[in-house]
């Protein structure tokens, strides 16, 4: 199917309020030039998000430039944690791009060592080291990379590294391949027998219910000859990114248990649930286990490109020096914009902010929208402020991204800002706000988002 959201000039009912302002036909007519230039250079590929061009964000809002205002229910792809435009995060970066200190490779500067010691104060253990990249893809690769060299010193041959179904780890060659997305997996044309996905515990949503029990694990490896002594690595996203689906806390503290008693790797994939999105400074805390290893990203910044792979100093120290880099690791500017976002969410209490807001609002919101449309949304998933709800087609469980795409166009057009449908078949409709975000804002978004479904379901 094309891009689902047309870039041709819609007339929609005017909106003033408090938070969200639409005066204009959306797109704004005069943004298309914008956006058929786009669309000339541009692959496809770059398509299927609503056709808004953005101009400046503010907090929690995110603006174009004809006047137009929208609750940003996106934070980028659940980058601005801290909120858009932060004046502290811009300081930062203008004070470090006013030295001249654009980039520095891997020689060593003064805000890559205050980060890496910022990020250890917030690690599993004080022990940790820290690897600092670009991409969520680069962290989830080089998490994969110290697995398998773990393995192969500790005499596992052939190892396996093993992902779950319906898993996103990333767009480069060995992070898809860990994916558990077979759609995203075809262009490369043959199977990888080291790379073994088995079904995610997420309730019975998108996988078998008995998925739930850890038995369920072991006997999906066995079932695909997979024995735990050929095993290097585990990983999991935290939560399971497009479905924000959540295993039971029993199920990872066991396969915590089993990666112990095999000598396992457990990697757990925090690219966008860290830094405080979940309503716990990291998602895993939820299961109150430990990983071996983080790969995070995103909000690690609030803004420009930057990741780090966490974990122990045994692990991380493997490879001589010189032998694992990255061309922009530690970028000076970038730094910057992460250590001042990483105190704003300190500072303001923002994961606390996130575990209020989600448990009294939007969480409950998201249960209360699924159960007025139970036949066409079969499941609300989430923890503080993300949450995903998955619609499918009626009278069946088949993902039914049509809907999906249809209530976010519709959200859109009435002043809430919402990305493509994601997850499972690209059906679900997923909320991620900054962590900044009000309780009346939140609360005035949630209603729109009822109020799309609605329009779309009831007419």
């Amino acid at each position: 199917m094309g891009d689902p959201f047309p870039v041709k000039p819609v007339k929609v009912p005017a909106v003033n309020t408090k938070h969200r302002r639409i005066a204009t036909e959306i797109p704004h007519p005069d943004s298309v030039a914008i956006l058929e230039r786009l669309r000339s250079v541009e692959p496809v590929c770059m398509e299927g998000q609503p056709a808004i061009v953005w101009d400046h964000g503010d907090n929690y809002y995110v603006r174009d430039s004809y006047g137009n205002q929208w609750i940003d229910f996106t934070s980028g792809v659940l980058i601005t944690n801290a909120g858009h435009g932060r004046k502290e995060m811009i300081d930062a970066i203008t004070k470090v791009a006013q030295q001249g200190l654009l980039t520095s490779y891997c020689f060593p500067h003064s805000y890559r060592a205050d980060l890496v010691e910022a990020l250890r104060k917030v690690a599993p253990r004080s022990t940790d080291k820290v690897m600092l990249l670009s991409t969520g893809s680069e962290a989830t690769e080089l998490c994969i990379k110290l697995s398998r060299e773990h393995g192969r010193r500790v005499g596992k041959k052939n190892g396996v590294f093993v992902t779950f179904n319906n898993a996103f780890h990333g767009r480069t060659m060995g992070s898809q391949r860990a994916g558990g997305i077979p759609g995203l997996k075809e262009w490369i044309g043959y199977a990888d027998e080291h790379f073994v996905n088995v079904p995610f515990p997420d309730g019975g949503v998108r996988s078998p219910k008995e998925a739930d029990d850890f038995a369920y694990f072991e006997a999906s490896l066995a079932k695909q000859g997979v024995t735990p002594d050929r095993v290097v690595g585990v990983m999991t996203e935290s939560y399971q990114g497009g479905n924000s689906s959540f295993a039971p806390p029993q199920y990872i503290q066991q396969l915590r248990q089993w990666c112990d008693k095999h000598n396992v790797i457990l990697v757990m994939d925090e690219v966008q649930a860290g830094f405080g999105r979940t309503g716990k400074f990291w998602a895993f805390e939820h299961y109150g286990i430990k990983p071996d290893l983080i790969a995070c990203g995103k909000g690690i910044s609030g803004s420009l490109p930057l990741s780090a792979v966490i974990g122990r100093q045994d692990l991380l120290d493997q490879f001589p020096p010189g032998s694992m880099t990255s061309t922009h690791s530690g970028n000076p500017v970038c730094c910057a914009a992460a250590i001042a976002s990483l105190e704003i969410i300190q500072h303001e209490k923002l994961v606390d902010n996130a575990a209020k807001l989600g448990e009294e609002i939007l969480q409950p919101a998201a249960r209360r929208i699924q159960q007025r449309f139970s036949s066409r949304i079969v499941a609300a998933h989430g923890k503080g402020l993300v949450a995903s709800l998955h619609c499918v087609k009626p009278g069946s469980t088949e993902p039914d991204d049509k809907l999906a795409w249809s209530v976010i166009l519709k959200a859109v057009q009435s002043g809430v800002m919402l990305f493509g449908g994601v997850g499972s078949g690209g059906a679900s409709v997923k909320v991620s706000p900054p962590l900044t975000i009000t309780a009346d804002a939140l609360q005035e978004a949630l209603q729109v988002l009822e109020e799309s479904f609605a329009a779309v379901l009831e007419g």
